[in-house]
């Protein structure tokens, strides 16, 4: 029901309920009827559960059974590594689930949990969570609403609604009925309605309940949250993707090599089965990337700990990766692109302008500490305190030189202000303050340099040419006017005190944008991201704004949430383009703003601050939130947290993602072209009937020889021209742009050097030839780590050093040493220390693939100029 275009009378009957309120019976019928006045919790999974889930992945089942058959055939130490492996990888996965619970949470714990109401008569204090439909209740400022209201009574009530509809500027409630001109109004404009979660800034009034629980709009949010799917990122998708290929191609190898060594042999019959399965099973540890998962995970840690540096908290590693690939970023405007803070920024006077900041501070219930830095009360009034102060004029003075001896409280029929104080001579002088169409109906005079003279037509059309001016800008336009008697008026009506006033001057204020926030919106469009506006402001603010920060140019590209509401999901799916600006919208419109942009295929980040950004924070690709202004709500289904409230500080966190993720695909190429180069050669030793390496070496080549100096790429610096790119593709593969022919040769090189090693060791035996393979193998890999610093230069010309690469190349090299070298440890991975000669053999060609990568390049590099 649209109560809100309904008399509160008739709203009442239809509550079956009353200005006394309900009796006990009925509220305990309701309240068994509508449940408790709460947000549902949403379905948690237990850790169990969570574990399990990590455990469905096609690579992590091959390595379960890898486990199995490992250990039935009496190779513990295998299976041990495995299973640790699979272990490691699913608990990393748990650590990183979603955090929907947790923002449904938050949304608790804006309800006030004590309320006043009215039953039976009589005015009592009850939990919030016990009020129904037809309940009476009692507002007053520092209130926040339980639930959603019809208002019934109003007395200079203001609500602050920036938590449901982004407007930071409190509204005025009236117990007025709305003319139902339209089929339906934004919430913002709902003047005769209170919402869950909204809080009382000023005055008193009363409301009878409407909607509890999930019924309300807070409802409404916290429904659409705990419906929304977490989204993978590109990265995810594409490793999964990987996952189940290389499923395929290994358990394809298996069954070939399985089958290849049993026909060989004769058959099923003799001890050569178990044999065949193991070395099947050397190549299912051979062909998946243990440590890919791993190192992913580690590099996007690191690059979280280097972005907190400058204020951007990742709350779910994956978010960095999503960042460097951002095409669109939807911003609210309240808080995120403006300060939040209204501020004066003109004045229009013919006489002095500290009179009028006194008459502003004067005529004014917004109180300053003494210190002067703070400003308590609502945020039109505090700006006029903060415009008096930087003026010259504190309040704090101001009230002992002219204390306040009656008043006319603003209300919105008169639209106006007054207050009477006494002067030290004895006299009176009363300031009023109000809309300038109206106060200036109450002017006889104005002032000047020279003092109060008559009040013109030319000085009327002067005064609104000025506030048409101004309120062009966007700017919130008030006025302010005097009258000085000799004595206290008898009368103190409003009525009386308002006429016969002298015109002060005119004073327009905005939230005003931060002052960064325009350079980064042009660094965002020179790395090819598009920034878009969303807002529960009025549209000539959210415009004028938008122009001031290259958003839009003209406002065509500015579009209100009536007119969203218009169109179909298929129209504005044609039109999102077209549109740079979404005004008056409410938090249904920015999930289906967010959506349609997904469905154009574009990757979106979403910022807010506001519960009423939740949603569509949490179905954007990547949800930002604000850390100083930010609700808890929207901090919990945020992927990454500003902490200083900057939208500059998102252009670097997406810098660091773009790198973070070239840093990756250097991982990736790393891993994959090391796990080929182990398929290869021991396919090839499977063809020829020789084994090259057992489960065990392959593990500790992946997991402990590849993994530090594969993180150390991680830590890679930015390439030049890296905010420069237009943001890659979400469809690019991980193979995109001959990653994949890369790896292809890559391995295959490693692969023969490794063979060559054990066809030359194979002169002193099997165990020796395994151990020269084993040395060549996991250094020439540590040497190709080298070479992935960059995938296109030549190593030799770039001009920043790794020390971390270095640092992992040596630990790496000494490890492999190790093993082969320290007693008992040789023993269980079946490998004999090496003589000198081969040794250095080993080392040679292991070193090979530097010079072999290096002409590669050289060869790409001419033939693409």
């Amino acid at each position: 029901m649209k109560h809100y275009f309904e008399e509160f009378e008739t709203v009442l009957k239809s509550q079956e309920s009353s200005k006394n309120g309900l009796d006990p019976s009925q509220a305990q019928k309701r309240l068994e009827k509508f449940g408790k006045n709460k947000l549902d919790e949403g379905k948690k999974k237990s850790v169990f559960v969570k574990f399990l889930e990590q455990l469905k992945d096609p690579m992590i089942i091959v390595l379960l059974v890898a486990a199995v058959i490992s250990g039935l055939a009496s190779e513990l130490v295998d299976s041990i590594i495995i299973m640790v492996v699979v272990v490691l990888n699913s608990i990393l996965g748990v650590v990183q689930e979603g955090k929907a619970e947790k923002a449904i949470e938050a949304l608790q714990k804006m309800s006030s949990p004590y309320s006043k109401v009215r039953r039976n008569g009589q005015v009592m204090q009850i939990k919030s969570e016990e009020i129904v439909p037809g309940d009476i209740v009692l507002l007053e400022a520092g209130d926040s609403v339980p639930a959603d209201m019809r208002i019934i009574e109003a007395s200079s009530l203001k609500i602050e609604e920036a938590s449901l509809t982004g407007e930071s500027v409190p509204i005025e409630k009236t117990a007025l009925a709305i003319p139902a001109k339209d089929k339906d109004i934004p919430l913002g404009d709902r003047v005769n309605m209170a919402y869950m979660g909204t809080n009382v800034v000023y005055g008193r009034g009363e409301g009878v309940v409407i909607n509890t629980g999930m019924a309300t709009e807070m409802g409404k949010i916290a429904n659409i949250i705990s419906n929304t799917d977490e989204e993978k990122t590109p990265l995810q998708k594409k490793l999964a993707s990987l996952s189940k290929v290389l499923s395929v191609v290994v358990l394809g190898i298996c069954i070939f090599i399985f089958a290849f060594g049993v026909l060989r042999n004769g058959g099923f019959h003799g001890g050569h089965v178990l044999e065949t399965f193991l070395m099947a099973i050397s190549l299912a540890v051979a062909a998946i990337p243990e440590g890919l998962v791993a190192v992913v995970t580690i590099v996007l840690s690191i690059g979280v700990t280097k972005m907190s540096k400058r204020n951007s908290i990742i709350r779910k590693l994956t978010a960095v990766e999503t960042l460097g690939c951002t095409q669109v970023i939807c911003s609210d405007k309240t808080g995120t692109l403006t300060q939040n803070k209204m501020t004066v920024v003109e004045t229009y006077t013919l006489g002095d302008v500290e009179q009028l900041a006194i008459s502003m501070a004067l005529c004014n219930d917004a109180s300053l500490s003494e210190d002067g830095k703070e400003v308590i009360g609502e945020p039109t009034e505090s700006a006029l305190v903060r415009f008096a102060y930087d003026s010259g004029k504190n309040k704090n003075e101001l009230v002992k030189l002219l204390p306040r001896v009656a008043e006319a409280p603003f209300d919105s029929v008169r639209k106006m202000m007054s207050t009477v104080h006494k002067e030290s001579s004895g006299k009176f002088i009363q300031y009023t303050k109000g809309a300038p169409d109206e106060l200036l109906k109450a002017c006889t005079h104005i002032l000047t340099k020279d003092g109060a003279v008559p009040l013109t037509d030319a000085h009327r059309s002067a005064i609104m040419a000025e506030n048409k001016k101004m309120a062009n800008k966007a700017l919130r336009v008030l006025a302010s006017a005097f009258k000085q008697t000799d004595s206290l008026p008898e009368n103190i009506s409003p009525e009386s005190l308002e006429r016969n006033l002298t015109f002060i001057g005119l004073t327009g204020m905005i939230d005003p944008v931060r002052p960064e926030v325009k350079a980064a919106i042009e660094k965002c469009r020179n790395a090819g991201i598009r920034p878009i506006m969303i807002t529960g402001d009025h549209k000539d603010t959210a415009v004028a704004i938008a122009k001031e920060l290259g958003i839009l140019s003209n406002e065509n590209q500015a579009i209100t949430g009536s007119e969203l509401s218009n169109m179909s999901d298929q129209e504005l799916e044609k039109k999102i383009s077209n549109y740079s600006v979404y005004a008056r919208v409410q938090p249904e419109h920015k999930v289906r703003i967010v959506s349609a942009w997904k469905k154009q295929g574009k990757i979106v980040a979403m910022t807010g601050d506001g519960v009423n950004d939740a949603p569509a924070l949490k179905s954007a690709d990547i949800g930002v939130g604000m850390g100083i202004t930010g609700t808890d709500v929207t901090k919990n289904v945020s992927d990454m947290v500003l902490a200083d409230d900057n939208f500059a500080s998102i252009v670097h966190a997406v810098e660091e993602g773009r790198r973070i993720y070239d840093n990756i695909r250097k991982a990736i190429q790393f891993l994959l072209s090391s796990n080929l180069s182990e398929v290869v050669s021991l396919f090839v030793a499977t063809i020829m009937n020789f084994q090259l390496f057992s489960p065990i070496h392959i593990l500790w080549i992946n997991l402990v020889t590849d993994a530090f100096p594969a993180i150390a790429l991680g830590m890679e610096d930015a390439e030049e021209d890296i905010m420069t790119r237009p943001p890659r593709s979400p469809k690019e593969g991980i193979f995109a742009q001959g990653l994949g022919i890369s790896i292809i040769y890559q391995g295959v090189a490693i692969a023969i050097l490794t063979l060559i090693a054990y066809l030359i060791g194979s002169k002193y035996g099997h165990t020796v030839a395994m151990t020269m393979a084993f040395l060549t193998m996991s250094t020439c890999e540590v040497f190709q780590s080298l070479n992935m610093r960059s995938t296109t230069k030549s190593i030799f010309t770039l001009k920043t050093r790794n020390k971390s690469l270095l640092s992992a190349m040596v630990l790496s090299f000494i490890l492999s040493l190790g093993v082969i070298y320290i007693p008992g440890v040789n023993t269980v991975f079946k490998l004999t220390p090496l003589s000198g000669t081969n040794l250095l053999i080993s080392l040679l060609l292991a070193f090979l693939i530097i010079p072999i990568v290096e002409i590669v390049k050289l060869i790409v590099g001419a033939i693409k100029k």
